[in-house]
Parts: C-alpha cells; structure tokens; sequence
C-alpha cells in the first residue's frame, strides 16, 4: 500500500485525485493508495444528507470562512477542518487480501481507527448503529472523535475517514454532525487534556491500516 501525506488540500482538488486514482487502481496501473491530508474548513454533504442538518445561515458560514460541498460519499452531513486527519483509501476490494464487502470494509475502517487510538492511550470503540469511532461508551454520553463515509465503484473505494484530532470545536456547531442529534463530538486533544499535532498521528493511523488490512509491507 503506498501512502502520501499531502498536508492541506482544498477538498474539490483532493477529490478529483481520488477520482483519477480510483481510474488507475481500477486499470490496475498502480497499487492500493492510502491519502492522508487535511483539508480548510468544509462541509460536505454526503448522498443522504438533511439540509436541515446544516444550521448556519450562509453570512456565518461565510464569517467563518467555511465552504459547502455536495459530496458523493454517503452518509449525512460532516465537518473537515485544519487539526483533523482525513483519510481516503483507494483499493480494490475484489483483490486479496480484501474482500467485496462495503459493510465489512467500513467496520474494517473503524477497527484500524481504534487500534490506532489504542496506541495513544484512549479506548474507543463502534456504537451501532453508528457508524465511526466513538469514545466515553462506558458513559453517559458517548462522543464521536471520527466520523467515516464511503463511496464504492465497480468495487474501488474512494472517500474515507475524518478523525477529530485538534480541529476548532466550535465549527461543529455549524450542523448536526452526521445527522445525529442525541450525541455530540469530541477531539484526541479534548480526551489527552492536551494539544496534539495532526502529524503526530499519522505513524500509528499508517501502522494500523497496514495490519488490519493485512497490507504489512
């Protein structure tokens, strides 16, 4: 699996990577690829996304200096922002070791996420039928700290994974993260009662794909 860190890329401009990626790990012209990047303040809107989720009004938005895009994934409506990792897997899942199967392919992601979670000292795990990451479910209050949405075609996978490392809280507060109104969100940041670079988190995030998509090489 090849990775490349991009650093910050406009969300649009990450995106027609993935779509000529996905071109050429469908051809068969390169091998599976792992993006890792962050991107400006966005909000996408997945394929089942509720306008009624998104909260402020276009002056705030644009006070913010937040944009709206209408993405292709699915899922509801997310927020990416500096101090968030975003991942986006370009494989073939009809290849070995993989397996044709978008439910298992996210639960895949989730397992990746919370391993490498688990490196930095936090406990997280699934809180169906949510799908992402969550921390705090021996509380009252589970909180999301990563939020996942996929998009398949003819089997080669684009989008991926937002994990709230130490993004602006506040920005949140713009939607109804994901659709889900009874549970809120948190950052690695707010669970550690530290600050925490984006960059320190991309050798346990690369190590754990690797292992759980039996990529070790």
């Amino acid at each position: 699996m090849e990775v490349r860190w991009l650093g910050e890329q406009e969300y649009r401009a990450a995106w027609e990577l993935q779509r000529e990626l996905a071109a050429r790990r469908l051809a068969g012209d390169i091998e599976d690829t792992l993006l890792l990047l962050t991107h400006p303040p966005t909000l996408t809107l997945g394929r089942s996304a509720g306008r009624a989720n998104l909260l402020a009004t276009s002056q705030q938005l644009a006070d913010e200096g937040v944009q709206v895009v209408e993405s292709d994934r699915g899922g509801d409506i997310t927020y990416h922002g500096p101090g968030q990792l975003v991942g986006y897997p370009i494989l073939n899942l009809q290849d070995p070791p993989h397996t044709p199967d978008l439910h298992a392919y996210l639960r895949r992601i989730e397992a990746a996420l919370i391993d490498a979670l688990a490196s930095s000292g936090v406990a997280a795990g699934r809180f169906p039928p949510h799908t992402g990451v969550w921390v705090g479910l021996d509380g009252p209050e589970p909180e999301k700290i990563a939020a996942i949405g996929v998009r398949a075609s003819r089997w080669i996978t684009q989008h991926g994974f937002a994990l709230n490392v130490d993004p602006e809280m506040r920005h949140f507060d713009l939607i109804v993260p994901c659709g889900i109104q009874e549970y809120g969100v948190t950052s690695l940041a707010r669970v550690l009662g530290r600050p925490v670079s984006v960059e320190a988190t991309l050798d346990p995030v690369i190590a754990a794909f690797r292992r759980e998509f039996d990529l070790e090489r």
